[in-house]
């Protein structure tokens, strides 16, 4: 594998870690309500367990309430009682075969916790990236080992990877701070 494919690779990796981070901040509840929060809860369909998203239809009905429309009769019942036992802290209520998710008001507590959860998750996402920086690394001296490079190529490749990963550590700092600024917004 040529150098210039290590660094592709490296780019391509780091990117995916973004993607992801992004993704799990989407998870992280803001004061806003975003129907993505019901992700991860799961619903007990025919014995197996499957997203909330492939039973039944959810959107906003307000700016402080989801509702969730199942798409079989029988499913309300164990839909509610999914998001009630998962751990978001929410409490559904049937109005026939709509499901209302009222979202409580954050607490000034809750918020700063929810903060500190951000900053965790870019914590995590740096340090995949750097992970990657290192098997970057690791993969251009391998090369220069085998004699499939030489040793400037191997400091100006360096080089270039810390350059892609100060690059997307910059990205996830300002991903963090600007889900700290909606999660202390009132």
């Amino acid at each position: 594998m040529p150098i210039a494919d290590v660094k592709r690779t490296a780019e391509a990796k780091m990117d995916q870690s973004i993607a992801a981070f992004q993704h799990n901040l989407t998870k992280i509840r803001t004061g806003r309500v975003n129907p993505a929060i019901l992700d991860t809860v799961h619903v007990d369909y025919y014995g197996a367990m499957v997203p909330i998203t492939q039973v039944a239809n959810v959107s906003l009905l307000d700016s402080r309430t989801l509702s969730v429309q199942p798409w079989e009769k029988g499913l309300g019942a164990k839909i509610e009682k999914a998001i009630r036992d998962s751990d978001l802290g929410l409490n559904p209520s049937s109005m026939g075969d709509l499901i209302r998710v009222p979202m409580p008001a954050m607490s000034e507590e809750r918020r700063k916790e929810l903060t500190k959860v951000v900053r965790g998750e870019g914590e995590t996402a740096k340090i995949a990236v750097r992970n990657l920086r290192r098997d970057a690394n690791e993969a251009v001296k391998k090369l220069v080992k085998d004699k499939l490079a030489s040793e400037d190529e191997q400091k100006r490749c360096e080089a270039d990877i810390q350059k892609v990963t100060d690059k997307h550590i910059v990205v996830i700092d300002q991903l963090v701070a600007s889900k700290e600024q909606d999660i202390m917004a009132v």
